[in-house]
């Protein structure tokens, strides 16, 4: 459902808006993309089979290594996407953590480091299956942009968009509950859902 919201018809230079201004150094776009897509990272460390406290930690890196590497994201290819260029540092520090793992118990040495090595979780499936742009992830990015904008409206202009795209219900009943007219409804969903694709449109493709 969430996807279908942030359909968005922008051009690819409104879509790289947040990626310019994150190669510009600006502290604000950075605490945006922190919190618009670290939700996801998060979730694919965990899809991974990395424990809460581990996959907190390899946010952070993963975190650490887009803000150093940003120049080197490119458009080359019509598949290449920030989404998968994301997707494929989140499986290197992944991998990266698991080594780390297994080697400090290597290193060890004896039954006790066997055991060790034992207890380390296995991802539950492949980092390429597991962590990659899908659906889902869509979903989630459109949520935490919901929730970004969502201060900027009123309490029943929200309430009429929540209540008739996210819990799809009829908007007759929706502006008799809110005592508005059924056109105000309408008009209180296309201006959240504008807003939406307004924001989805500058994030980087």
């Amino acid at each position: 459902m969430a996807r279908n919201w942030a359909a968005s018809s922008g051009s690819s230079s409104t879509s790289s808006t947040l990626l310019e201004q994150l190669r510009a150094g600006r502290p604000d776009a950075w605490e945006r993309f922190v919190r618009l897509y670290s939700p996801t990272v998060y979730r694919w460390c965990r899809r991974s089979g990395l424990a809460a406290e581990d996959a907190a930690d390899v946010l952070q890196e993963v975190l650490s290594a887009v803000m150093r590497h940003l120049a080197d994201f490119h458009r080359d290819r019509p598949d290449d996407s920030f989404g998968g260029w994301l997707a494929a540092i989140t499986r290197n520090k992944v991998r990266d953590h698991y080594r780390r793992r297994h080697g400090t118990a290597e290193a060890q040495g004896g039954t006790t480091a066997q055991r060790r090595m034992a207890d380390i979780p296995a991802p539950s499936d492949s980092t390429e299956d597991s962590i990659r742009p899908d659906a889902e992830s869509e979903a989630w990015l459109a949520r935490r942009v919901l929730e970004l904008i969502r201060a900027e409206f009123e309490g029943r202009t929200w309430d009429a968009f929540w209540r008739t795209t996210v819990d799809e219900q009829p908007p007759a009943d929706v502006a008799k509950d809110l005592q508005m007219s059924v056109a105000a409804v309408y008009t209180a969903k296309s201006r959240v859902l504008r807003r939406l694709r307004q924001v989805m449109g500058e994030l980087p493709e």
